[in-house]
């Protein structure tokens, strides 16, 4: 492993989620010296990787992060496969949906399609959602063991009320997410939200994605017609992938 690069990367990690940080709390969560963590922050923001706050000494994600995990997205069959039928799924259902795949432990929204209300609403492709607390979580990890296994045997973050911290209670839910194929939450990992996802195969019938419906948690769960447009967006999806 290089030394200076796995620095950089952990200085990026440290940064995500909108988070503000100092060279000194850099340094202290590093361990480093903060002039070894001062060379490094200025050669990322050389590129665009970090930004520095305007009249401030704090520093943040930069704009060259955006162009790339754009090219990131476009190079995923999945979601080049998936805009037209989640489209369809949103306009048939009223409600927004999302595609999300595993990043770690946790699932990478990698494509939003907004409510047909014409709405105001935050735009999600990009963030990532814990996998134990999210529908779409749920339906990836109910169909990896690898990952199902890490998360379980690590801490559950308590999010919410709702959030499910206990292993032995996620993992009979995920137990009965593989026997319906369809996987819920409800406030688990932002108040006032739920949803419902399924999960997505590919050529070879791994479970590569999940795709979900969201709506307000007091209109859940959703009706019949609703989750069975999402199962047969879910296995349209899954065709086109060369699913059988």
């Amino acid at each position: 492993m290089i030394q200076s690069i796995d620095r950089a990367a952990r200085i990026m990690n440290l940064l995500q989620g909108a988070r503000r940080l100092g060279i000194s709390e850099l340094a202290a969560a590093l361990e480093l010296p903060p002039s070894t963590v001062h060379g490094l922050v200025k050669s990322l923001q050389a590129h665009g990787l970090v930004a520095q706050e305007p009249n401030g000494n704090r520093y943040v994600l930069g704009p060259a992060l955006l162009k790339l995990s754009s090219v990131y997205l476009d190079t995923l069959d999945v979601r080049a496969r998936s805009l037209r039928r989640m489209h369809e799924l949103s306009q048939r259902t009223g409600l927004a949906s999302h595609l999300g795949v595993l990043l770690g432990t946790d699932v990478l929204v990698i494509h939003h399609d907004r409510r047909p209300d014409g709405s105001e609403q935050m735009p999600e492709t990009g963030p990532t959602l814990p996998a134990h607390a999210s529908a779409l979580g749920k339906v990836l990890l109910a169909y990896d063991d690898d990952v199902r296994e890490r998360v379980l045997a690590g801490e559950l973050p308590d999010l919410t009320d709702a959030t499910v911290t206990d292993a032995a209670v996620l993992r009979e839910q995920l137990a009965e997410v593989r026997r319906a194929g369809l996987a819920t939450s409800i406030e688990e990992a932002v108040l006032g939200d739920a949803a419902a996802a399924v999960p997505v195969h590919d050529e070879d019938g791994r479970v590569i994605a999940a795709l979900g419906v969201l709506t307000a948690a007091e209109a859940f769960p959703p009706a019949e017609a609703t989750l069975r447009e999402l199962r047969d967006a879910g296995h349209a999806i899954s065709r086109d992938l060369g699913a059988r």
